[in-house]
């Protein structure tokens, strides 16, 4: 059977000329073929007050604390610079410990936090049809919506994901009115580190491919 053509693009680039802007760009390169009306429509949202305020917020951020400033130390850095007095954590609670140390740290620095645990309201799965093999691992769903909520009706200024599931986490980016970050990402096999599977692909996670 004839092997499927395969799209190229900036996953397969090894050289990434658009950084040094040297022009040697490989065929496929997005940079080279971009069509200029799709990089003026995106330019011009930068013209929004508020995401012109994040993305000069982030550069802020990136330059002054690069190789320098963790992960954390950067999230109370943004929330400075872009005036977040009022910090959301959704958090999983399975991370609760974590979670608990995080907003220990906010506080620390002034940040005033109100944290909502993804089984808040412990509602029992089947309420939105959640296959019943599902409750294998729990009766009780996990609500990103309602964390998202519950969190928008606290009016955050800016909101922190630590360690939501897979697909959780997309429903909580979509449904939060605030700017979202992220503090930890889960993977319970690799202890949340879920770059250690691309890491080692071509070694004891070889079976990925």
């Amino acid at each position: 059977m004839e092997e499927k053509k395969i799209r190229r693009s900036c996953v397969d680039c090894a050289v990434t000329a658009c950084e040094k802007k040297d022009g040697n760009y490989p065929d496929f390169c997005l940079t080279a073929s971009l069509d200029e009306e799709l990089l003026e429509e995106a330019l011009a949202c930068y013209e929004d007050p508020e995401n012109h305020k994040l993305a000069i917020a982030a550069a802020e951020v990136e330059y002054e604390g690069y190789l320098k400033l963790t992960r954390v130390e950067e999230i109370i850095k943004f929330a400075g610079k872009i005036g977040a007095k009022k910090i959301g954590i959704a958090t999983c609670v399975g991370l609760i410990r974590e979670s608990r140390t995080l907003a220990k740290i906010l506080r620390s620095h002034g940040l005033e936090v109100i944290g909502v645990a993804c089984k808040t309201g412990a509602v029992d799965k089947s309420r939105i049809g959640i296959p019943e093999e599902c409750q294998e691992i729990g009766c009780h769903m996990c609500n990103p919506i309602l964390q998202a909520k519950y969190l928008n009706k606290e009016k955050t200024d800016l909101n922190v994901v630590v360690g939501l599931c897979v697909g959780h986490d997309s429903l909580f980016y979509k449904h939060s009115d605030a700017p979202v970050t992220t503090a930890v990402t889960k993977d319970r096999v690799l202890g949340h580190n879920p770059v250690a599977a691309l890491y080692t692909a071509e070694s004891y996670y070889k079976k990925l491919l």
